[in-house]
């Protein structure tokens, strides 16, 4: 919550005599992701990087609650990516372990699931903050800004390659794909960069070839695949590799990126532009960041994860890392006093430094943290950080169209709430909060 890291936390009060001991009850935190399945990368990574969080603040001797120490545990359920998967897991990981934070994705399986949190204010978390909505005043996305970051590849690109001049895009039609369009759309006529052919396609769609052929005959500038799910990634992407693509490719995410490196060339993936830093970034020593030791984090999630680093590997456990300062600050965990610790400070240092609450031009609630994101480029085959954009300026220039964009998609947050008006939940409510 402030500019002091919770990693250097730790640092200071591992070495200080701890004089308010006395092992409070367990504060129970709910993981509810996709796990297994084609959107895997932004679940199960992630917990992994919770683990990691677990164990140090477990040792250095659990959250202190009002004068007392208390351990904390994550409670793990599969979702799948599916709503009905996810409505299950809300329920038990509420009625069975109490949990005083519940991270999810968000998305898809948020639907079905948003009345039964809000009715019971459990305080949750989502990677999506097209999620948000008036009707979700304990939904907060405090992470990352998805898919607005985007803009910020976009406006590099433009400012450092004036040349690049078309695209094609592509997005699966999900709660995933369709804000990431929306944005792009937006972030490429920003910067007067002509959109030659679009393909939305359906979640289940596998075949790349369907989807980056029409793409290629547009002959574009650039290839931009959204906010794609890494299977398809990867799979669009050496498609274009063995059809002689030599333009630019651009994504939200490129996970697993050393492997596109060994089955194309260093030459292809060349200037292969994201959003998702490795953590190992000589640039993320310079930043004001929400863990001191990056780099040890980063490796100690390799040594324990190998080969599993992913866009949200880092996510879930920068949430944590906000939530534990709030919940000290409140001295409980109850969902109001937690949620107005977060607001009270005003702005608040997230992921990639000072970031400050919006949100309700296009969310209808400033439930979302806004500030600075990475623009990550792959530079003789590792990725490298080129820039920190700004997302609140490109915001306060270029927002209106951004709103235009998400309206003729759907995406707002009063035409998503009418789509989703009548779905059934269930009707069960646990104590206030």
């Amino acid at each position: 919550m402030s500019s002091t890291s919770f990693a250097h936390h730790l640092a200071v009060t591992s070495a200080l005599p701890r004089l308010r001991v006395g092992m409070a009850e367990t504060v129970n935190i709910g993981f509810l992701a996709p796990l297994s399945g084609p959107v895997e990368s932004w679940g199960l990574p992630g917990l992994n990087g919770c683990r990691i969080w677990e164990d140090w603040l477990n040792r250095a001797g659990g959250m202190l609650i009002g004068g007392r120490r208390c351990p904390v545990r994550i409670h793990p359920v599969d979702c799948g990516y599916d709503p009905a998967r996810a409505l299950a897991g809300a329920q038990h990981l509420v009625q069975q372990h109490g949990v005083s934070l519940l991270m999810m994705l968000g998305g898809d399986t948020f639907t079905p699931v948003r009345e039964y949190l809000m009715e019971n204010k459990v305080l949750t978390s989502t990677l999506l903050p097209t999620d948000l909505s008036p009707d979700t005043p304990y939904l907060i996305a405090p992470s990352e800004l998805h898919p607005i970051y985007n803009v910020t590849g976009v406006q590099w690109l433009a400012k450092n390659h004036p040349e690049l001049k078309t695209v094609a895009l592509c997005s699966q039609t999900d709660e995933l794909g369709l804000p990431s369009l929306a944005t792009y759309r937006a972030a490429f006529k920003a910067e007067n960069v002509k959109i030659l052919h679009e393909v939305q396609y359906a979640p289940e769609v596998t075949d790349p070839g369907s989807i980056v052929q029409p793409m290629l005959e547009a002959e574009p500038d650039i290839l931009c695949w959204c906010t794609s799910n890494t299977p398809m990634v990867h799979a669009m992407t050496e498609y274009a590799f063995a059809k002689g693509y030599k333009g630019r490719i651009l994504s939200c995410t490129m996970d697993g990126y050393e492997r596109l490196v060994a089955r194309t060339s260093v030459e292809f993936m060349e200037g292969v532009t994201f959003q998702f830093p490795d953590f190992d970034d000589p640039m993320l020593r310079q930043k004001a960041f929400f863990f001191n030791q990056p780099k040890a984090f980063f490796e100690e999630y390799n040594r324990r994860f190998p080969g599993t680093w992913s866009a949200v590997s880092w996510e879930y456990a920068a949430i944590l890392d906000i939530w534990h300062a709030a919940v000290e600050k409140a001295g409980n965990v109850r969902t109001v006093s937690v949620l107005a610790a977060m607001k009270q400070l005003g702005q608040v240092s997230h992921a990639f430094g000072p970031a400050q609450w919006w949100g309700d031009d296009i969310f209808g609630i400033s439930n979302a943290l806004v500030g600075d994101w990475p623009v990550v480029t792959v530079q003789d085959g590792k990725a490298r950080i080129v820039e920190f954009g700004s997302v609140p300026d490109w915001l306060a220039q270029h927002g209106a169209l951004l709103h235009r964009e998400m309206s003729d998609l759907g995406q707002l947050w009063q035409q998503r709430l009418h789509r989703s008006a009548g779905a059934g939940v269930a009707e069960m409510r646990v104590a206030d909060r």
